[in-house]
């Protein structure tokens, strides 16, 4: 596998989960025909990142692994040969989930990943967060690729990329709903870097509220022999504007630079962080509203 196309859906949601089934498989299709071997959702697509104050309302927004809608993108993912990592609000008790699925070409649930670090500090204290981090091979028609997801908020905290890096992903999807601005986009080139690895987010457009685009993708590679000095990891940045937008991946090109290259887990002293798993959080950071 020399590449991997990934189709970043910047869509604006429709006003019911309807519409979104309707205009994300259609999106689905257009990106195959683009040459995309991935499609990647933002937020929650299947509500338009929508968490109704009112929690019966939340609940029956919510639909099930098992629901119609996701058997949709399943099998839409056979027909098309392509992967689809679909993003939904995912009915769970005691309250449901903001959740990334990703589906591979042959039709088939490879994970399921709740978003850990839910925002406690506003509307997402209403959901339920996940417990852990998921990665799997994912097979393309070009070739597998270990493939890892984070959602949103977790991008900015370090542990969720490296979680993901030590149980061996070489890509990162991360769905996304809100303003991405330089410290967030910086956040993932830093994940990227340290990391070693390439990362793609996909943002709801302007219009959707408290959203503005710029999805991005990173390929992780700061050296390349050729080149004198370090260069800009990121390789596709989309502006405002609702659309598809493809980016191609040099897998091969990661993975030799992995082999070679100081980061990542090359260099660390796991035995040394032990002030790393201290759960006690002291001042400054105490907050009422924490959840453990």
């Amino acid at each position: 596998m020399k590449t991997i196309t990934i189709a970043l859906l910047q869509l604006m949601p429709g006003k019911s989960t309807e519409e979104n089934l309707i205009k994300g498989l259609d999106a689905c299709r257009q990106a195959k025909a683009m040459g995309a071997d991935i499609a990647l959702f933002p937020e929650m697509w299947s509500s338009g990142y929508r968490i109704p104050e009112n929690i019966e309302a939340l609940k029956q927004s919510a639909i099930p692994e098992n629901s119609p809608f996701m058997a949709s993108f399943s099998d839409l993912a056979k027909d098309r040969n392509m992967a689809i990592a679909i993003t939904y609000l995912e009915a769970w008790e005691p309250f449901p989930r903001n959740t990334i699925c990703l589906i591979d070409r042959f039709g088939k649930t490879l994970f399921s990943y709740a978003k850990v670090h839910t925002c406690d500090f506003g509307e997402e204290s209403r959901l339920t967060p996940g417990d852990d981090f998921f990665v799997a091979d994912l097979d393309t028609e070009k070739g597998l690729i270990k493939t890892g997801a984070m959602i949103c908020y977790d991008r900015e905290f370090p542990e969720s990329a490296r979680i993901l890096m030590l149980k061996g992903a070489e890509l990162i999807l991360v769905p996304n709903a809100c303003p991405m601005e330089i410290n967030r986009i910086s956040q993932l080139r830093g994940r990227a870097y340290e990391n070693m690895l390439a990362i793609a987010t996909v943002n709801y457009p302007k219009g959707q509220p408290d959203c503005n685009g710029h999805s991005t993708v990173f390929d992780g590679i700061a050296y390349k022999p050729e080149e004198p000095e370090s260069r800009d990891t990121l390789i596709l940045e989309t502006g405002e504007n609702e659309g598809i937008y493809l980016a191609e991946i040099p897998i091969e090109e990661i993975r030799q630079y992995r082999s070679r290259e100081v980061h990542g887990n090359a260099y660390r002293h796991p035995k040394k962080y032990g002030l790393l798993t201290d759960t006690r959080i002291r001042e400054p950071f105490i907050r009422d509203d924490y959840r453990p």
